[in-house]
C-alpha cells in the first residue's frame, strides 16, 4: 500500500477522534490531507513596532512580555485574560477571551511575535485573541505567508496546518511525480515536492505562483487524459450505421421554416449517425432556439433505416408536452410514437411496453420510467436526453445498455461558455444552437424596487385582463428563522396575493416539496389557461411550455445567478405575444444591482452565462453535484484559462504519441487518470 493511502487518524496530531471531523471535509487518507489545498493565504510578513501600529491594521509585533497575565472571570461562560507587553518604542496591551491557559503560556521577561488586528485607544494599543509565537523558533504561524483551510467544527487552523506538516513529512520523499519528464521540462513546471510544500507552507508569494502553476496545471492535464481516455473507450464498440434517409419530408412538415443552425446540427447528426463510431453529441442552444426539432430529425432519421428512438425528459408534464408536440409532428410522417411515465395506469404501460418490444413503436418518450427493468426494445439505436445535466452518466448508460451501443443525442437548454464546454461535456461532441426560429418574442427586461410593487401589480391585472398569464417566483419554499428579513417565501406570498392582493383573480403555487403528482396538476391546470397567476419556486425553470403567458415576475432577484434567471426568463415569450420580465431587487448590494443591470441589457444565453461563470463560478450553472464537473482541488476555471489551454495543448501533444498512456514513462500519470475516473463514475460526463 502506498504511503498516501495511509488512514488520516494515523498521522500525528488528527487520532481517532479527529478523524470524523477531518472526514466531514472529505479528508480521509494521507492523500486527502495534502491534496486539501488552502482556499486562501494571510500575509503575516508585516513586522511593527509598537510606535507605528495604526488602528485597524493586521500585522506582527514583537515585544516582551513585562508582567504576569490575570484572568479575571466576568460571568458564565466569560473569562478575560489581560496582559502587557513591550518594546523599545512603547507599550502594547494583550486581551484573551476564554483563553485562561494563556497565564501559563506566556512567561515574563521572554519574547513573542504577536499577529492580530490593531485596536484600543490613541496612545494605548490593543491586540486581541492574537496569534503567538515565540520569538527564538521557526516562523510557523507569523512573519510568514500562512494557509487559511476550509473549516468545520471540532477543528481549528492550527490543528489543520499541524496535521498537513506532520502528513507532508510523512510522504514528502515519497510524492510521485504524477507527470512524465518530458511534459515538465517542456512546460518549465515546478517539481512535486517543491509545489505541495510551496502550496501549504510558501517561502514567499513567488514561490507560491510556482506552486499553484504547477498544481493547477497538473490537475487540469489530468483531467483532459482522462476525458480522452473515456472518449476512447466508449468508442472502441462500432455504432449502428445510418443511412441519411431523403429529410425533405420533414423538413416539409415543420410548421416553420428552421433556422441555418437547426439545418447545421441535422447536418452534424446525420455525419455521426452514418459514422463508424457511435454518436455522442450534445445539442446546446438558448431557451426556444430550436432543439426538440433537431432531435425529432435525428429520431426521424434513425426510425426511417428501421430503428427505434428513446426520448428521455427529466419530468412527467415535459414528456407529455414532447410526445404532444412530437406526436403531432411525425405520426404523420408514418411514425409511431408512444409515451412511458410512471404516471401511467398499469394497463396503459403493459400495452406502451409491448408496442416496444414487437418494434411497433418508433419512437418512445418517457422519464425515468424508462429504465425499468421492464421496458425491452426491439431495436433501440438512438438515445436522446433532454436537460443533460439532470441524468447522470449511469443513467445514459442504463439506457444505452437496452440497444446494441446505441447513438447519444444530449440537449442543454443551458448556455455553457465556450471555455468550459470542453470540460462539461468532454466526451460529446457540441453544436451550439445560436439562432432563434421567426416569431420568437425578445422578452423586455426591468429590475425595479419596492417602490414600483403597487404599478407591478397594476400591469400584472392589466395582462390578465387581456387574457395573458403570470409567473412569479420567489426564492424560498417558506418562512424560517434563519430567513434574511425581505426575502419573499412562496407560500406566504402566495396566500397574501390570493386573498388581498388579487381575490378575483385565479392564483395557484407550486414548489419543489410538494408531490410530483400535485405539482403535474397545478401546472397542468396553468398551462391550460384555468389559473391566472402561478406563484412558483425555480421548479418551474425547466417546465411545462405556456404561449400565452407574458410576465415573469422575479422577487428577490439579486438571490439568483444570472443564468438561472434567463432559464426563468426563457418560460415567457413562447407565443405570439409582447413579453416582459420583472425583477424586483432585493436587499443585495452594489455588486448584485450591476449583475441585474447587466442582465437587463441582453437576451443572449451566451454573454450572460460568460458573465454569470465570471462572477460566480461554474457551479450556479447546474448545482454542486449535476453539473457533471469533477472536483477542482485548485484549478479555477474562471480564473485559470490560460493555463487550461497549456495543459489541454499539452494533454494533446502527448496523447497523440500515446493515446491509451501504456508507456512505461507514463505509468504514474495513468494510475492518476484511473482514479479520477473511479471517483467520478456515475458524475463526471
Amino acid at each position: 500500500m502506498s504511503v498516501l493511502d495511509t488512514d488520516i487518524q494515523f498521522i500525528k496530531g488528527v487520532g481517532e477522534t479527529r478523524k470524523k471531523y477531518f472526514e466531514k471535509l472529505g479528508i480521509s487518507t494521507l492523500r486527502d490531507l495534502i491534496m486539501n489545498f488552502p482556499r486562501g493565504y494571510e500575509d503575516r510578513r508585516t513586522m511593527k513596532r509598537v510606535s507605528e501600529l495604526q488602528f485597524g491594521e493586521m500585522c506582527c509585533v514583537s515585544a516582551t512580555v513585562a508582567a504576569p497575565a490575570r484572568t479575571s472571570h466576568i460571568r458564565k461562560g466569560l473569562d478575560i485574560t489581560k496582559c502587557v507587553a513591550v518594546d523599545e518604542t512603547g507599550r502594547l496591551n494583550l486581551t484573551f477571551f476564554n483563553q485562561s491557559f494563556i497565564s501559563r503560556a506566556l512567561t515574563v521577561g521572554e519574547s513573542y511575535v504577536f499577529y492580530g488586528r490593531v485596536g484600543g485607544k490613541i496612545g494605548a494599543p490593543e491586540l486581541q485573541n492574537p496569534v503567538i509565537e515565540r520569538e527564538d523558533l521557526p516562523p510557523a504561524y507569523t512573519r510568514r505567508v500562512v494557509p487559511i483551510y476550509r473549516m468545520t467544527a471540532g477543528l481549528s487552523q492550527k490543528i489543520m496546518s499541524n496535521a498537513v506538516r506532520q502528513g507532508l513529512l510523512k510522504c514528502g520523499d515519497e510524492l510521485p511525480e504524477q507527470l512524465p519528464e518530458s511534459v515538465v521540462e517542456r512546460w518549465r513546471l515546478a517539481r512535486t515536492r517543491f509545489a505541495y510544500e510551496n502550496i501549504h507552507f510558501p517561502r514567499d508569494i513567488e514561490s507560491l505562483e510556482l506552486a499553484r502553476r504547477r498544481l493547477i496545471f497538473e490537475e487540469l492535464f489530468v483531467l483532459f487524459c482522462t476525458l480522452s481516455l473515456m472518449r476512447s473507450r466508449q468508442q472502441e464498440k462500432p455504432g449502428t450505421r445510418i443511412a441519411p434517409p431523403d429529410m425533405s419530408p420533414f423538413w416539409s412538415a415543420l410548421p416553420f421554416a428552421p433556422t441555418g443552425a437547426q439545418r447545421r446540427a441535422v447536418e452534424d447528426i446525420l455525419r455521426d449517425l452514418s459514422g463508424a463510431r457511435p454518436m455522442s453529441r450534445l445539442i446546446q442552444g438558448d431557451v426556444g432556439s430550436g432543439k426538440t426539432a433537431v432531435a425529432a430529425a435525428a429520431a426521424y432519421a434513425v426510425i426511417k433505416n428501421g430503428h427505434q428512438a428513446a426520448f428521455m425528459a427529466p419530468t412527467e408534464i415535459l414528456a407529455e408536452q414532447h410526445y404532444k408536440t412530437l406526436s403531432g409532428l411525425l405520426a404523420p410522417l408514418g411514425v409511431n410514437v408512444d409515451l412511458l411515465t410512471g404516471g401511467l395506469g398499469a394497463k396503459a404501460k403493459r400495452e406502451a411496453q409491448q408496442r416496444l418490444r414487437s418494434g411497433e413503436t418508433g419512437l418512445v418518450i418517457g422519464t425515468h420510467a424508462l429504465l425499468s427493468d421492464s421496458v425491452e426494445f426491439s431495436d433501440l439505436a438512438l438515445i436522446i436526453a433532454d436537460e443533460q445535466h439532470r441524468f447522470g452518466v449511469q443513467q445514459r448508460a442504463a439506457l444505452s445498455d437496452k440497444g446494441d451501443t446505441p447513438h447519444v443525442l444530449v440537449m442543454s437548454a443551458t448556455p455553457i461558455p465556450r471555455t468550459l464546454q470542453l470540460i462539461i461535456y468532454g466526451d460529446l461532441d457540441v453544436s451550439v444552437m445560436d439562432e432563434l426560429p421567426p416569431g420568437r418574442q425578445v422578452i423586455d427586461t426591468f429590475q425595479v424596487g419596492e417602490d414600483m410593487r403597487r404599478r407591478i401589480y397594476n400591469f400584472i391585472r392589466r395582462l390578465v385582463g387581456e387574457g395573458r398569464q403570470v409567473f412569479i417566483v420567489c426564492p424560498a419554499v417558506e418562512e424560517t428563522e434563519e430567513q434574511p428579513d425581505g426575502l419573499k417565501s412562496v407560500k406566504e406570498y402566495a396566500a397574501e396575493l390570493s386573498q388581498n392582493v388579487f381575490p378575483d383573480l385565479k392564483v395557484a403555487l407550486v414548489h419543489g416539496k410538494m408531490k410530483p403528482k400535485e405539482k403535474n396538476e397545478v401546472m397542468e391546470s396553468f398551462a391550460a389557461g384555468e389559473t391566472d397567476i402561478l406563484v412558483a419556486t425555480t421548479v418551474i425553470e425547466v417546465g411545462v411550455d405556456v404561449p400565452n403567458a407574458a410576465l415573469m415576475v422575479v422577487e428577490n432577484a439579486d438571490r439568483f445567478g444570472l443564468s438561472q434567471l434567463h432559464q426563468l426568463r426563457g418560460r415567457v415569450g413562447r407565443g405570439e405575444h409582447k413579453s416582459y420580465c420583472v425583477l424586483f431587487r432585493g436587499a443585495g448590494g452594489d455588486a448584485a444591482m450591476e449583475r441585474l443591470r447587466a442582465f437587463c441589457k441582453t437576451n443572449d444565453g451566451f454573454k450572460i452565462a460568460e458573465e454569470d461563470l465570471r462572477l460566480r463560478g461554474p457551479g450556479d450553472f447546474f448545482g454542486s453535484r449535476q453539473s457533471g464537473l469533477p472536483d477542482m482541488r485548485i484549478a479555477g476555471l474562471t480564473t485559470d484559462l490560460e493555463l487550461m489551454r497549456t495543459a489541454k495543448e499539452a494533454a494533446q501533444e502527448l496523447l497523440r504519441a500515446d493515446p491509451d498512456l501504456s508507456s512505461p514513462d507514463n505509468a504514474i500519470l495513468k494510475e492518476s487518470v484511473l482514479r479520477v475516473l473511479e471517483k467520478n463514475r456515475g458524475t463526471l460526463n
